[in-house]
């Protein structure tokens, strides 16, 4: 009788075992699976320079332009020449962050940050995004800079939410926060830049600090 349980318990610790292993294989699977299917050099430390840059962009062009424009010391050509050179100067430096904090990312964790997904990842970003910027100059060439924060802030959503199907599943919930906030401002319309700032700046910072400790420092 004591044998047939000692055997029982053997064989119990055994299938326990095989279990446990089995579903680490499956967690390894799954693992390199998501590896090679999303993009996962992004760092969460990039949304938040981005939304420090963000947040100093816009103080700037409020300061010298947007809390009364037509009645700056600049004609109309150069206050949009210097809106179009702060929006450039904000994504340059935005973009170099993001490059520079997913580059050390991703050579931390070992992976190719440029592959496929990364493709994949900025091409469905990239798309809207195009579009958005192009829609939002001929918006300020046509002197309606009041769409502007609308525009920039859905079309940038909805590029976020076509592209977060190959990234961290948060950049799909901070996509649908700027869409929501771009429709805040085309209803808000000459209160634009608080819309844009809470988006650009805010968002990035809150989300950034959310994937940065869920992700960053695992």
């Amino acid at each position: 009788m004591v044998f047939e349980i000692n055997t029982l318990t053997l064989q119990f610790k055994v299938l326990l075992y095989n279990m446990e292993k089995q579903i680490e294989d499956i967690k390894a699977i799954r693992e390199m699976m998501e590896k090679s299917s999303k993009f996962l050099s992004l760092s969460g430390l990039s949304g938040v320079i981005a939304g420090v840059t963000a947040i100093l962009g816009a103080v700037f062009g409020y300061l010298l332009i947007l809390h009364n424009p037509g009645e700056t010391d600049f004609n109309r050509m150069q206050e949009l020449l210097i809106l179009l050179v702060d929006a450039v100067v904000v994504l340059t430096i935005s973009v170099s962050f993001a490059f520079y904090f997913s580059w050390k990312k991703a050579k931390k964790k070992n992976i190719k940050l440029i592959n496929k997904t990364a493709f994949k990842t900025i091409y469905n970003l990239g798309i809207p995004l195009l579009v958005g910027g192009v829609f939002s100059i001929i918006c300020l060439l046509q002197g309606n800079i009041e769409l502007v924060a609308s525009t920039t802030l859905i079309f940038y959503g909805l590029g976020l939410i076509n592209a977060s199907k190959y990234t961290y599943e948060e950049i799909h919930y901070l996509g649908i926060t700027e869409v929501i906030l771009g429709i805040g401002a085309a209803i808000f319309l000459y209160h634009g830049i608080i819309f844009w700032t809470l988006g650009f700046g805010v968002c990035h910072i809150v989300y950034g600090l959310i994937m940065y400790k869920k992700y960053d420092l695992n």
